[in-house]
């Protein structure tokens, strides 16, 4: 059984690697001389992204003016820190169904993943200063590290799960997965994230979204993935009677460090439930 976090990541991309489009992406990205015919072109060789990427930037999503009708045209018009985020969420969707696990389906997976990646851009809408597109892929993403955690350590993942459901008290599932396993899945996926270079407001949103407060950067970003978490978990219930006691806890200091109240939770939740299935459908393709 791996020991710690390098090692289970290490034996996880024995299994499965980040698609080497994005890897390519990125380095065309970070060449501060690239041109916009120059990313288009990498983009290009994958006719899956090029198609998606398209969808993408023409759905009510994005909000974009202008029809995009060519990759050339969608890489001027988003703009190249938005792209980047943009192409790793259509390629980071697929990276893991091939990864079985028997604690999760990944259509339950991706359905919490979706709602939380819908809350987070909804939150970002009326907060100056972030990126909404940004922190709808960290929404997406912010549970990664549960798919590798479930699919390497079975047992002890279910031991976590268990505990946290059977407890009198009912502690969070990320404090069980520390008391038995050693790490939470945040701390897993922000490992994932860091070995696979992400971004770095990828990385904290990841690592800190059960505690906000904890985070050194991006705070403000990570908060926003924490109060969206709890948010879809009450997105998912599909009833108007949920309460926030229905979900877990939204840490009052998270509310302070975005600059909003609970108040707009019904707000948000009408808002993400009615943007689901056109969201769903435009993702897959």
């Amino acid at each position: 059984m791996p020991e710690n976090l390098s090692e289970l990541v290490s034996s996880v991309e024995e299994i499965v690697s980040f698609p080497e489009v994005y890897l390519r992406v990125n380095h065309v990205l970070d060449d501060p001389e690239s041109t916009a015919a120059q990313v288009s072109e990498v983009v290009s060789q994958d006719p899956g992204l090029t198609a998606q990427l398209l969808r993408m930037a023409n759905s009510p999503l994005y909000g974009l003016s202008k029809e995009v009708d060519t990759v050339v045209r969608a890489v001027n018009i988003i703009g190249t820190r938005r792209l980047r985020y943009l192409v790793l969420a259509t390629t980071s969707l697929k990276v893991f169904e091939g990864i079985p696990n028997d604690l999760i389906t990944m259509d339950d997976f991706w359905l919490h993943s979706l709602y939380c990646g819908l809350a987070a851009k909804t939150l970002a809408d009326d907060i100056k200063g972030l990126q909404p597109d940004a922190l709808f892929v960290a929404g997406q993403l912010h549970d990664i590290g549960q798919l590798l955690m479930y699919s390497q350590l079975p047992d002890l993942a279910r031991e976590a799960v268990l505990r946290s459901i059977e407890e009198p008290d009912e502690p969070d599932l990320y404090l069980t997965e520390r008391e038995i396993i050693g790490f939470d899945h945040a701390q897993l996926g922000a490992q994932l994230a860091r070995d696979w270079h992400w971004p770095a407001m990828l990385v904290a949103t990841i690592g800190w979204h059960h505690e906000p407060e904890k985070a050194d950067e991006f705070r403000k970003e990570t908060a926003v993935v924490h109060i969206a978490n709890c948010l879809a978990v009450l997105a998912e219930l599909d009833t108007n009677d949920a309460e926030e006691t229905d979900a877990p806890r939204i840490h009052p200091s998270a509310w302070e460090m975005i600059g909003m109240s609970d108040e707009v939770i019904p707000q948000v939740l009408e808002s993400i439930r009615g943007q689901f299935e056109e969201t769903r459908a435009m993702l897959a393709g």
